[in-house]
C-alpha cells in the first residue's frame, strides 16, 4: 500500500513548527487551554461519514472542558452533496466542504482528518455503500489515521444498522470497528509500519442520539453532561458548537447556539467497556508514565500563568521542554514537543510571515517577498538564520520587544514547483468512489503542507527552534482588511473553453471558441493550438502571439466528422504546444467570503451533446434555488432565460388584487423553479399566488425538487402533495412509463427507455409520497429490493395551463451532458406548446 518517500526529520535541540500562512500567537485563554491539554494525555477520535456529521457540542466539551486532544475523522469530503451557495458540484463541492470543516475546527479546536473515500451520493444501506467503496482500502486509511493520531478512545456518530439513516453513515461504524481491531495488529497493513507504529485504542463507543423520530438513547448507557458555561469563552459549549456547525454554509447547516447543559449517551461497541467515564482505564497523567516531574512542572506553570503576561511562563516552559526532550518514546515525544513549541512561541508573542503582493506565481520566475517578524517577550527571541528555499543567510539578530522587522528578499520559485492544488485532486480518481493520492503518507490530512517554505532558525533562551513560513500572498481588502492566503502556483499558460458544454443537433456543424488566459510573466511568441478527441487530432492552428491576457480562436468541426464519432456525449480536449512544453489545464478558482481562495486544475475539456434534441421554447423565467447549471444549459440551447425578481411579480397585480394590464409573467413559455427554491428563496411565499395565476391563465410551471427542511411555503402545488425522503439512488434503475402516450413523453422529443441511460449518481430524491387525484404520475422506478415509487414526476392540468413537479436529478444530469435528460427536460418546458 505505502510507497517509499524521502522524509527529513530535524532532531536534537531543533523542532519544526509550521502554521497556516502565518505563524501567529494564540490568545492567552487559548494558551492556557493548550497548557492544560498538554497535561492531559488521553486522545479522542470522533468518526463519521461526512462534513456536518460530527457532534460539535461533544467536540467542544472534550477540548475545552476536558482539555483532551480530539480529532474528527470524516470518511468523505462531502463531494456528493448539494451546494446552497453556488453551482459547484462533485470535487469542487468537496473542496469547499473540506475548508468549511477546517474553519469549524478553528472555532472548536479539534483536528480534522479524512480518508480517500468519495461521497458518491445517498445510499440506503451498507451493502449499497460497499458496492462502491472498497472496504479494505477505507479500513486501511482509518487504521493509518489511528496509528498516526494514536487516540485512546474512538467515538462513532452512527451505528452499523438502518438506524444510521444513510448507508455511508452505517458504513462508517462498520469500518471504525474493523480498524479498531486491526490498528494494534502488526500483521495488518504492515507497509504502514515503515512510518508509524501499531497502536491499540482502549475502546470504541457509539454516541447514541435522538434525531427526529429516532431515539437510540437509553438510561442504562454511559452518560456525560456537556454544554457547561466556560467563562474564558464567554459562552457554553453548546453555544460554541452552534457557531462551529453554522460554518457549514454550503449545506445550509446553520445551527442555533443553545445555552445550558444536556446529556450525551454512549453505547459500548468494542474494546474494554467503560463503567463510569469515557476515560476509564486510560493513562491520564505524565506521572502514570513515570514522569512525575513533568506533571509537577505543568501544575506550577498552570498555577502561575498570567493571562496579561504569558511571556512570564517562558523560563518554566523552556525548562519543561528539556525534560520532554529526554523522553524515550519517540512518537509520544514528537507529538508533545510539537504542542509545547506552539505554546512557547505563543507565549513569546511571536509572529512571522513571508508575503508578496501577487496572488499567483509561475514556476521558475522571481518575486520579491517580505519577511515580517515580531516578538513581544521581554527576553529576546534571536533570529539566527534564514533559509530562503535554496539560499541560506546568517543573522544572529535579536527581535526587540514589540518591534516589527521586515527583510526583503528576491526568491525564485523552483522550476519544478508543482501547481497549487489539493493533493487528492492532483491525479484522476482511482474510480468513482476513491481518490488517488500521489503519496500514501498524505492520507488522512485535510490538505498537504505547503512545499514552498522559508525556514527560520530561532533561539529562545538556550533552546533552538526551526519555524516554517510558507510563501504567501498578502493584500489589503477595503472590506475585510488584511487578507493573507497561500501563494498559488499556476501554469505559464492556462487553457479553457468559453463554456463547459456544447449542444449540437443532428446534421449540424459544431462551432467552438477556445479562450486562453496567459500569465503576463510568461509571454509566448509562437505556438500551436490543438483540438483532440480520444487521442485523435481534430484540428490545429498556429498562433503567432498570445501575449494578450485573453485570446479567442474559433474551430468548426464539420457535421460529416461529427457523424463519424460514435457517442452522443463527446469529450473534446485542447492543448497548446509552445517552447517544447504542452499546456492543457484550466484553473478552477473558488472564492467565497467565509473561505480562503481555493484552486485546483482540470484538463482543458468540453462536453458535446450530440443528438436529436428538440426545443420549442424561446423564453423561460427562472426562480433560483440552490446553485445549479440549468439556466446556463438553457442559454446554451438557445433559450432566453430571465432570473425572476420581485418586480416581475408585482407588475401582475392591479389595485383590486387581480391580474393587471402589465402581466410580465405571461411572456414566458415556461417558468422553472430551481432545486430547493422553497428552502432558499424566502420571497417565494408571496410569489406563489402569482405563479398559480400564471399557470391558470395558460402558463407552464415546472418545479424541481424541494426538501421539508427550512421551507418557505407549506403548499407548493395548486393541488396538494406531500414530499417524503423517498429516492432512487441507483442511477441505472429501470424506469417504467405509466402512460407512454402522454404528451410530456412525445413532444417535441419522443422519450424512450434509452433516454434514461447514462444517468449519474441517482435518478432523483425527495419524491412525493402522496398526492391529489388531479396529478398524473409519469414514471415508476425503484432501487433493488424496494417497493416501486411513482412520485418522480407529477403532472396536472390547471386551468388553461400546466403544473409539473419533478424531483428527477436534472441538476446533476445536465452539467454531465446527458442527452436523454436534456430531451426530457425540454419536453417539460414545452408542455404548453403541444
Amino acid at each position: 500500500m505505502f510507497k517509499k518517500v524521502s522524509t527529513v526529520f530535524i532532531l536534537g535541540f531543533y523542532t519544526v513548527f509550521c502554521s497556516a500562512q502565518q505563524v501567529r500567537p494564540s490568545q492567552s485563554s487559548e494558551i492556557y487551554r493548550e497548557i492544560k491539554t498538554l497535561k492531559h494525555l488521553p486522545k479522542v477520535l470522533y468518526l463519521a461519514a461526512h462534513p456536518d456529521d460530527e457532534n460539535t457540542g461533544l467536540l467542544s466539551w472534550l477540548i475545552n472542558d476536558q482539555n483532551v486532544e480530539t480529532g474528527y475523522l470524516s470518511l468523505t469530503r462531502g463531494d456528493g452533496g448539494q451546494n446552497l451557495l453556488g453551482t459547484e458540484q462533485g470535487a469542487a463541492l468537496g473542496l469547499i466542504r473540506t475548508h468549511e470543516l477546517l474553519e469549524a475546527r478553528k472555532l472548536d479546536g479539534a483536528q480534522q482528518f479524512f480518508t480517500r473515500a468519495i461521497d458518491f451520493g445517498f445510499s440506503k444501506n451498507t451493502t449499497d455503500t460497499f458496492k462502491q467503496w472498497n472496504a479494505d482500502s477505507i479500513t486501511a486509511d482509518v487504521v493509518w489515521v489511528i496509528r498516526k493520531f494514536r487516540p485512546d478512545i474512538i467515538i462513532c456518530r452512527f451505528p452499523p444498522t438502518a438506524a444510521a439513516g444513510h448507508g455511508q453513515h452505517a458504513a462508517s461504524a462498520v469500518v471504525a470497528e474493523k480498524a479498531f481491531k486491526l490498528a494494534g495488529d502488526k500483521t495488518a497493513f504492515p507497509d504502514q509500519l515503515k512510518y508509524v507504529n501499531a497502536w491499540q485504542p482502549k475502546r470504541v463507543l457509539w454516541n447514541t442520539f435522538r434525531f427526529g423520530g429516532v431515539n437510540t438513547t437509553a438510561e442504562n448507557q454511559l452518560k456525560v453532561t456537556v454544554g457547561q458555561y466556560d467563562a474564558q469563552l464567554g459562552m457554553g459549549y453548546g453555544e460554541l458548537a452552534g457557531l462551529s456547525r453554522s460554518l457549514h454554509k454550503s449545506q445550509g447547516a446553520g445551527t442555533q447556539s443553545v445555552a445550558g447543559i444536556r446529556t450525551e449517551y454512549f453505547a459500548h461497541v468494542a474494546g474494554e467497556p467503560a463503567e463510569a467515564t469515557l476515560f476509564d482505564g486510560v493513562t491520564k497523567t505524565w506521572t502514570s508514565q513515570g514522569n512525575a516531574d513533568i506533571d509537577q512542572s505543568l501544575d506550577q506553570i498552570i498555577s502561575a500563568f498570567n493571562f496579561n503576561h504569558p511571556d512570564l511562563s517562558l523560563p518554566a516552559l523552556l525548562a519543561l521542554r528539556k525534560k520532554v526532550m529526554a523522553i524515550k518514546d519517540g512518537d509520544f515525544k514528537k507529538d508533545k514537543i510539537k504542542s509545547l513549541d506552539h505554546i512557547i512561541l505563543s507565549c513569546a508573542g511571536f509572529m512571522g510571515e513571508v508575503v508578496t503582493n501577487q496572488a499567483e506565481a509561475v514556476a521558475g520566475d522571481h518575486y520579491t517577498f517580505r519577511l515580517n517578524l515580531i516578538s513581544r517577550a521581554a527576553d529576546p527571541v534571536i533570529l539566527e538564520d534564514v533559509q530562503w528555499l535554496s539560499q541560506s543567510e546568517n543573522f544572529n539578530r535579536k527581535l526587540s520587544k514589540d518591534s516589527l522587522i521586515t527583510i526583503q528578499h528576491d526568491i525564485q520559485i523552483p522550476a519544478d514547483a508543482a501547481l497549487t492544488e489539493p493533493y487528492w485532486l492532483a491525479k484522476p480518481p482511482v474510480n468513482a468512489a476513491t481518490f488517488s493520492v500521489p503519496n500514501d503518507t498524505l492520507i488522512g490530512l485535510p490538505e498537504a503542507e505547503s512545499p514552498l517554505n522559508v525556514l527560520l532558525g530561532l533561539k529562545i533562551g538556550s533552546e533552538k527552534f526551526q519555524v516554517k513560513l510558507p510563501l504567501s500572498f498578502k493584500k489589503l481588502d477595503p472590506v475585510r482588511g488584511d487578507v493573507v492566503e497561500a501563494l498559488r502556483i499556476v501554469p505559464a499558460l492556462e487553457l479553457k473553453f468559453t463554456q463547459s458544454l456544447y449542444w449540437v443537433k443532428e446534421n449540424e456543424d459544431l462551432r467552438l471558441s477556445l479562450h486562453f488566459k496567459v500569465n503576463s510573466n510568461k509571454p509566448f511568441n509562437k505556438g500551436v493550438l490543438n483540438l483532440m478527441y480520444n487521442g485523435e487530432r481534430l484540428g490545429s492552428a498556429e498562433v503567432n502571439s498570445v501575449k494578450e491576457k485573453d485570446f479567442t480562436f474559433d474551430y468548426v468541426i464539420p457535421k460529416a466528422k461529427l457523424a463519424s464519432l460514435s457517442s452522443n456525449r463527446l469529450q473534446l480536449d485542447a492543448n497548446y504546444v509552445a517552447d517544447g512544453a504542452i499546456y492543457n489545464k484550466k484553473q478552477i478558482l473558488i472564492q467565497y467570503p467565509h473561505l480562503p481562495s481555493l484552486q485546483y486544475f482540470a484538463p482543458a475539456t468540453v462536453t458535446v451533446m450530440k443528438g436529436d434534441i428538440q426545443a420549442k421554447v424561446k423564453k423561460v423565467g427562472y426562480i433560483q434555488g440552490a446553485g445549479d447549471f440549468i439556466p446556463e444549459f438553457l442559454r446554451i440551447a438557445g433559450v432566453q432565460v430571465d432570473i425572476l425578481k420581485d418586480e416581475d411579480f408585482y407588475g401582475n397585480i392591479d389595485e383590486s388584487g387581480g391580474n393587471g394590464n402589465q402581466n410580465k409573467l405571461s411572456q414566458y413559455d415556461a417558468i422553472v423553479l430551481g432545486v430547493r427554491a422553497n428552502n432558499t428563496e424566502k420571497k417565494l411565499g408571496r410569489w406563489m399566488p402569482f405563479l398559480w395565476s400564471y399557470a391558470k391563465a395558460g402558463g407552464n410551471l415546472v418545479m424541481q425538487y424541494n426538501t421539508n427542511q427550512d421551507t418557505t411555503v407549506d403548499k407548493l402545488g395548486m393541488y396538494n402533495f406531500t414530499i417524503a425522503n423517498k429516492r432512487v439512488t441507483e442511477e441505472n434503475a429501470a424506469v417504467r412509463f405509466l402512460n407512454p402516450n402522454h404528451k410530456l413523453l412525445n413532444f417535441p422529443n419522443k422519450i424512450t427507455a434509452d433516454d434514461f441511460k447514462g444517468w449519474v449518481q441517482e435518478r432523483g430524491a425527495y419524491f412525493p409520497a402522496q398526492w391529489d387525484a388531479a396529478y398524473e404520475p409519469l414514471f415508476e422506478m425503484h432501487d433493488t429490493d424496494e417497493e416501486p415509487l411513482q412520485g418522480s414526476t407529477l403532472y396536472a392540468r390547471y386551468g388553461k395551463g400546466n403544473f409539473i413537479y419533478t424531483p428527477l436529478a436534472f441538476f446533476r444530469q445536465l452539467p454531465a451532458g446527458n442527452v436523454g435528460a436534456a430531451r426530457l427536460f425540454l419536453n417539460f418546458l414545452s408542455a404548453q406548446k403541444n
